[in-house]
């Protein structure tokens, strides 16, 4: 599982004109599923996120996390987090896990990370056609792999 945070002052999904979902401060999580992750990558890749400390304490120090922050989430089902560009200049996705594995991990995730968070997180639609759009804070981008716990 791998996943690209961003810290925003303002961010948003819209689908074929309709805005889906929208939050003020907060992470826009943009989440890749492959086929090998399990309920322990969730748990772990949730408390992860939730607990990371990357929003300014009073003394302007990122010190605090989402949770301490009372900040708001949007999670956004992204397959091409896991582009293979080794060969050739296609992009292969072949890695990706195909939807009868990812829409159960992905809402797993989704729960997971609102019980972490202790409220409800926004999203996108697994599999749509999305324009988000978001004003990253920072900025502050994070990549974070579960298959690369360093």
């Amino acid at each position: 599982m791998k996943a690209v945070i961003q810290r925003v002052t303002q961010a948003s999904v819209t689908i074929e004109d309709k805005q889906v979902a929208s939050i003020q401060h907060g992470l826009l999580i943009l989440l890749g599923i492959v086929t090998e992750d399990t309920q322990e990558d969730i748990q772990w890749l949730s408390n992860k996120i939730v607990n990371l400390r990357i929003f300014d304490d009073v003394d302007g120090v990122m010190n605090n996390s989402l949770k301490t922050n009372a900040g708001d989430a949007i999670v956004v089902s992204q397959f091409t987090l896991h582009a293979n560009t080794k060969k050739g200049n296609r992009p292969s996705y072949i890695k990706a896990a195909r939807p009868d594995v990812a829409i159960p991990l992905y809402q797993d995730f989704i729960s997971q990370i609102e019980k972490d968070l202790g409220k409800s997180v926004q999203t996108g639609e697994f599999g749509a056609d999305m324009q988000v759009a978001l004003l990253n804070d920072g900025p502050v981008t994070i990549i974070i792999d579960t298959k690369n716990r360093e």
